[in-house]
């Protein structure tokens, strides 16, 4: 495969197409800190990122890996782009082979143009940038209307954490009440199967957390809820790992879900921990575009305190800079 062995030169040690799992090709990008495993035969989706030599921070689901190329929609695990509001052209399938492209010091993986009836006329890309050293990694989300009609949506970028963790979300800042701010700070967004008495969630004073529980005995076992986070960051704890990612907070525009630009969910296997872009009205030949910032941090102590929170997350969402 020339095309793709020239890609791969082109940036030395640090990309190679490689077997994953079930998968015949995927591409690996790394540093010697991190590595990304994308696939190449689905997608775009990115199937690994973790420490070298490490365990994948991203579930995975065994049973859909090396399967594509048919109609079915699977969720496959990993790092995926989705559409907003939740419809039925969210679940588009993405298992088609990827294109991939290098842009200067960055990987690009485009899907083909969602055609086929029922068609979205949407066509999703992702655009991966690692950092020299380090677990920095940039990613942007595209999605383009190459249909006649303009579309009403936002970009969703879905992380699907690995099991056992916890996801940690900063609520608004509070202040005494005031005719100065007489007005809510934010948004709480409930679905038909949240509750808030389950004991996997941790509604403080200054943040949320969700934990994942494999055998919770809850009425329901999925959990969800989303907010307006004006911080622009969420986090994912586990085994003394910590996954950051943050996104730019666009004030004055509608998000979707009430207004949510993160979202938190959970099953009996994964966590996903979500961002959005805003609504807009995408016109053909528009392109939508959402970008994430990733770091993971090792060797983190564990805790459930608030007080943690403060002096052991909040200064590693800090540093990442």
């Amino acid at each position: 495969m020339k095309d793709m062995q020239d890609l791969i030169e082109a940036r030395t040690a640090r990309a190679e197409e490689i077997e994953y799992q079930s998968w015949k090709t995927a591409f690996r990008i790394s540093n010697g800190t991190v590595q990304l495993v994308v696939s190449t035969e689905v997608g775009p989706r990115i199937l690994f990122y973790g420490f070298c030599g490490g365990e994948n921070e991203f579930h995975e689901i065994p049973e859909h890996s090396g399967k594509g190329g048919d109609r079915i929609f699977r969720v496959y695990g990993g790092h995926r782009l989705w559409v907003s509001p939740e419809v039925a052209r969210t679940y588009y399938p993405d298992n088609v082979r990827v294109s991939v492209r290098r842009h200067d010091e960055s990987f690009i993986f485009t899907a083909p143009p969602e055609s086929e009836p029922p068609g979205t006329n949407l066509q999703k890309e992702i655009e991966i940038k690692l950092a020299e050293t380090e677990s920095r990694v940039t990613v942007t989300h595209r999605i383009r209307n190459l249909g006649r009609k303009a579309t009403r949506m936002a970009p969703w970028a879905l992380s699907v954490m690995a099991g056992g963790g916890k996801a940690i979300l900063p609520l608004p800042p509070h202040a005494p009440v005031s005719v100065e701010r007489l007005l809510p700070e934010g948004v709480l967004a409930l679905w038909c199967y949240t509750d808030l008495a389950d004991p996997r969630w941790r509604i403080g004073t200054n943040y949320i957390q969700l934990h994942q529980e494999r055998n919770s005995a809850s009425k329901f076992k999925e959990q969800m809820t989303g907010i307006f986070n004006p911080f622009g960051w969420g986090a994912y704890f586990r085994n003394g790992h910590l996954f950051v990612k943050k996104a730019n907070v666009e004030t004055g525009e509608k998000y979707p879900d009430f207004g949510c630009n993160f979202e938190i969910y959970t099953d009996a296997h994964s966590l996903e921990l979500e961002t959005l872009g805003p609504l807009r009205n995408l016109k053909p030949g528009e392109t939508a575009e959402h970008t994430e910032h990733w770091w993971l941090f090792k060797s983190i102590e564990a805790g459930e305190a608030e007080s943690w929170i403060d002096s052991v997350i909040v200064p590693l969402v800090q540093s990442a800079e």
